[in-house]
């Protein structure tokens, strides 16, 4: 009877880890978000966040979770001074009103123990609308230098930025926006 015990208090103890909820920091130097918009029609022009924090929370073997990440709109990087300038005014992202591109999750879908997708509210210029992030090449592994669990992905999705006030330029500039974004996030 007391080996049974044992046992069952062994396999317990090291399989309650694989079933807890695990917390994760989103780690800012390898997390990249990106938009990309079609210019006349003619070529994609690219922009970039330089400042993007955030949490991730994951109980894969539930399989449910919560993302919750943060972009610093005046991070914005596009190649071009002007451009940039153009980006933080008013018409665009009006970043001395609405600092801060949130997303929150409500729904995280899973694939076995995988993310595949993330249902939730983007707020960009404090116009919240419902979006999917499709999640593709998601990972986890023990991360080399922090000797700490630590997760990646590749994060898609698309929004018309009219839907968010975003209106200046419509005959030359395409109202689909594709965003994507690199992520890697530590465990706490």
């Amino acid at each position: 009877m007391w080996v049974r015990f044992a046992v069952a208090s062994f396999l317990v103890a090291f399989a309650a880890p694989a079933f807890s909820k695990e917390n994760y920091r989103v780690d800012p130097l390898h997390t990249a978000a990106t938009f990309s918009v079609s210019h006349l029609g003619l070529s994609l022009q690219r922009g970039s966040f330089g400042k993007t924090t955030g949490m991730v929370m994951l109980d894969r073997s539930a399989r449910n979770g919560s993302i919750d990440v943060a972009i610093d709109a005046a991070s914005v990087t596009s190649g071009s001074t002007s451009r940039e300038t153009m980006l933080k005014g008013e018409d665009y992202f009006n970043v001395a009103q609405f600092p801060s591109i949130t997303f929150k999750s409500t729904k995280l879908k899973f694939d076995g123990d995988r993310v595949v997708s993330a249902d939730g509210e983007l707020t960009i210029r404090g116009v919240t609308k419902p979006v999917t992030l499709t999640v593709a090449d998601f990972k986890c592994a023990v991360h080399p230098a922090t000797k700490k669990p630590a997760c990646g992905a590749e994060v898609t999705a698309s929004v018309k930025r009219s839907e968010f006030g975003m209106t200046k330029n419509q005959a030359s500039t395409s109202d689909d926006v594709t965003i994507a974004i690199a992520i890697e996030a530590i465990q706490q």
